[in-house]
């Protein structure tokens, strides 16, 4: 089957490839990807398959069936939204839309599912069960492609017994794959502060509530809501990103706006560190004389890849890939809506390596952003094959 597999990957990248670099000349923000739905549906009824669009407003999922397909379902899930940054590879297939650029490498992502969706159906009758085709939006913007998907009905009829999604990893080299068991990425919160005090003349500071200094001391205070509150064994980053007081060198301004985020492993201490951070930005600006709003958007939880689901990944890994390429790593700080997928079925979310050889490393959310497109050709086939032998070990079990 590897063999197979590896020969249908080679005769369909050249297609697949194509697919990728329309997307990445094509890119769409967060629920603005009606083009990038469109094109998707069409590409999966040339394979013969019957999408169904508009799944959590631009979403697609479409389910490839085997024998007995009722037996056993597996979900495989890729991201297509882009970011807001403004592309400067100098590839031939820039993107086209200024200032929008897939810097997260969704386009790769999808490309690599279309690319497995099309082995996998020219493989249908080689296998039992059936497998469930999710094309995600939004995975960069709340609540998530993969919380409206959910809500809006695509387990409705079939809920998969298992679920599978990787990213693209830059740091590692293309050919090679890594996976974590249990929690692997954290939670995210977004923080919106808004301080008020009174503004004036920057050379009559007594007869003003300085905004910009509570702001200051508010973030230096938080500091200690990591250092001195969080368990030192619970992973917690609490991060600011924006601050904008629309004052002058003399002026002082009514207001301060503050943008951060919270990231943890709990479930309880992210609860209880949004009521520390209220307390602190509250307190602090009365004590100030001013005061401060503080709204916290309630994110992704964390996570959580399955033991067992986990495992089996590896395996298939080590076979497709040989051990050499496969590793195990260590948990990530960074966030993915894939979390409210697997909090409702057995997971993995793994890491596709994309690095291109002797080049220097290009990290996501950069607008120089390269990958190693033989990466795709890597993705597509070993999603075919882990996604083949979850549903032949389903079989023979129930055998």
């Amino acid at each position: 089957m590897i063999n197979k597999i590896k020969r249908l990957s080679k005769a369909y990248y050249d297609e697949i490839i194509e697919s990728r670099r329309y997307l990445h000349s094509h890119p769409e923000l967060s629920q603005q990807e009606f083009g990038t739905m469109a094109y998707v549906a069409d590409k999966l009824r040339s394979f013969g398959l019957k999408p169904h669009s508009g799944i959590g407003k631009t979403g697609v999922m479409a389910m490839v069936e085997g024998r007995n397909p009722n037996s056993y379902c597996v979900a495989l899930r890729a991201d297509y939204d882009a970011l807001p940054i403004k592309e400067c590879t100098g590839l031939p297939f820039s993107s086209e839309t200024d200032g929008v650029m897939h810097a997260c490498g969704h386009d790769m992502h999808t490309a690599s599912l279309l690319g497995c969706a099309k082995i996998l159906t020219t493989l249908r009758h080689e296998f039992e069960g059936s497998v469930m085709l999710i094309f995600q939006p939004s995975e960069e913007m709340y609540p998530g492609g993969a919380y409206m998907m959910m809500q809006d009905g695509v387990f409705d009829k079939v809920v998969p017994n298992e679920i599978f999604a990787f990213h693209c990893l830059p740091e590692m080299d293309s050919g090679k794959i890594g996976m974590k068991k249990g929690k692997y990425m954290a939670s995210t919160d977004e923080l919106y502060l808004t301080v008020r005090g009174r503004g004036g003349h920057g050379g009559t500071p007594n007869l003003n509530i300085d905004p910009i200094v509570i702001a200051s001391h508010i973030i230096v205070a938080m500091q200690q809501i990591v250092s001195r509150n969080a368990d030192p064994m619970m992973p917690t980053i609490l991060s600011f990103g924006k601050m904008i007081g629309e004052g002058r060198t003399n002026i002082i301004p009514d207001e301060v706006k503050i943008e951060g985020t919270i990231r943890t492993f709990s479930e309880e201490w992210r609860l209880d560190a949004h009521k520390k951070i209220t307390a602190i930005a509250q307190g602090m600006a009365e004590s100030m004389g001013g005061s401060c709003d503080v709204f916290i958007d309630f994110g992704y939880p964390y996570v959580v890849n399955d033991d067992q689901c986990t495992q089996n990944t590896f395996d298939n890994g080590v076979e497709y890939f040989g051990k050499d390429n496969v590793e195990w790593l260590e948990q990530r700080m960074t966030a993915e809506d894939f979390a409210f997928f697997a909090q409702k079925i057995p997971a993995c979310y793994f890491r596709v390596g994309t690095h291109i050889k002797d080049t220097p490393i290009t990290n996501l959310h950069r607008p120089n952003l390269m990958i190693d497109e033989k990466s795709i050709e890597h993705a597509m086939g070993f999603m075919a094959y882990n996604t083949i032998n979850a549903l032949t070990k389903q079989t023979k079990k129930n055998k």
